[in-house]
């Protein structure tokens, strides 16, 4: 079998690291942080799907983005079925501590913001719906990963979540008692019934017809009472990052639960019948699955970034590139690209060093990933190549290890390796002429 020489490709591989991360300050500008225009600006990001790490995610980003560009007030245009507890907790909490009003509001028409949704809602500094609408079924439900649901009646459960409800619902001036209904009955609220019992505090036709009613509002964050000023702002979507895409796939729950059986069994399989390569793919799936499940992004993408690694350097010590080594690429490539939302404040790191290193991080992981990418790619167009076995008979090369009588060892022939055998001994580094060939073997002597 050939194979490119190695050792001469990573001389020149790590040679074009160092260049690059030499020149790495020169590729990152400053910290995305926009001034403020001066026109009023609004931000706006759709959440469409179940509550998940995906929307906390998105969340964040928004809310960060949001204050980069001073805007008057975040709206979430919502329309979901609900979601996970955690991701919730975490984003009501997120909405607590802000100092950029939050505007939830239920659209399209049609649309309906259930269970955790109403949650949001509830907890917002203000309340809008389209025509049309509903919100409510905030019961909180069990779901298992391989499928089945049921509704938690348990009364440890029950009673905190009609806390957090009440509590916000008191706190923004609405309806408790129907807030302690959203949950202990499963009420339902249409736009109309949700605006005549003090639930919300807008209707509105569409996405102007908010901004507009906006205008004047009164609010208090943590930055204390503000009043909005909306009138010809500005409307700035909020896209999401390829990060939050990844976790918005993986995140729901029929591909959660789909990559968690495939990852159980890819590993049973593995286990009992090694060489196949499917406790690998067991490990990337049983890992991509717990993020779905809610399990700590970060650091189940350091975990993928390790394996990643662990995978890409036993390709190295094997000869020749294939799955191991593709399974590598994937696994270090959506490892870094998951790891992207380490708090700089919690490690006492600055925004601006931080930003500089999650950049180095992409940077470094990619161009690792492009390398053993096209590595992998001349393996493959090599592999492809016809065999060329009558024009090699007469070629010199080198020998790279000790050749003795019986014991096979490598050598280089026109710049390729070849596993090698020979009746005498032969001294690495010493010239030898081949004289045969048995399969993928080379026979050579001494060159005199």
């Amino acid at each position: 079998m050939q194979t490119k020489n190695l050792k001469h490709s990573l001389t020149h591989f790590f040679s074009l690291f160092t260049i690059l991360f030499s020149l790495l300050p020169l590729l990152i500008v400053t910290s995305p942080l926009a001034t403020s225009p001066q026109q009023p600006a609004v931000t706006v990001l759709t959440v469409d799907e179940t509550i998940s790490s995906s929307t906390l995610d998105a969340f964040k980003d928004a809310l960060s983005y949001s204050r980069s560009v001073d805007a008057q007030a975040l709206i979430i245009k919502m329309n979901t079925p609900g979601g996970s507890v955690d991701a919730m907790l975490k984003i009501i909490e997120l909405i607590d501590n802000s100092e950029i009003p939050i505007v939830t509001y239920v659209y399209p028409k049609g649309a309906r913001a259930w269970s955790a949704g109403t949650f949001i809602l509830v907890a917002s500094h203000i309340a809008a719906m389209a025509p049309d609408t509903v919100i409510g079924s905030a019961q909180p439900v069990s779901f298992s990963p391989f499928g089945g649901a049921e509704p938690v009646n348990e009364s440890k459960i029950v009673n905190a979540l009609l806390e957090v409800i009440e509590t916000h619902a008191e706190s923004r001036g609405r309806n408790v008692t129907a807030a302690r209904l959203f949950i202990l009955e499963n009420l339902n609220l249409n736009d109309r019934e949700a605006f005549k019992y003090n639930v919300i505090d807008i209707r509105a036709e569409n996405l102007q017809d908010l901004i507009n009613k906006l205008d004047g509002f009164k609010v208090n964050t943590t930055a204390g009472e503000l009043t909005l000023h909306t009138k010809g702002a500005k409307i700035l979507e909020v896209e999401p990052s390829i990060r939050t895409s990844i976790l918005r796939v993986i995140s729901d729950p029929l591909i959660a639960s789909l990559l968690l059986v495939i990852g159980v069994y890819a590993l049973i399989f593995g286990l009992a019948s090694p060489g196949h390569g499917g406790e690998i793919v067991g490990a990337i799936a049983l890992l991509l699955g717990l993020i779905g499940l809610g399990f700590d992004v970060n650091l189940t993408a350091i975990l993928l970034i390790a394996l990643g690694a662990i995978l890409l350097l036993y390709e190295l010590s094997t000869p020749g590139f294939g799955f191991i080594g593709g399974s590598g690429i994937f696994s270090l490539t959506i490892g870094a690209l998951l790891l992207g939302s380490i708090s700089p404040t919690k490690w006492l790191i600055g925004r601006e060093w931080f930003y500089v290193f999650q950049v180095g991080v992409y940077s470094v992981t990619l161009t690792i990933a492009a390398f053993f990418a096209v590595a992998i790619y001349k393996v493959v167009q090599v592999k492809r190549r016809k065999p060329v076995i009558g024009d090699i008979i007469g070629e010199v090369g080198e020998a790279l290890e000790d050749l003795k009588p019986g014991i096979e060892a490598f050598v280089r022939v026109r710049g390729e390796y070849w596993k090698a055998k020979c009746d005498e001994e032969v001294k690495a580094g010493s010239k030898v002429v081949v004289v045969g060939k048995e399969g993928p073997i080379l026979i050579v002597k001494p060159k005199k």
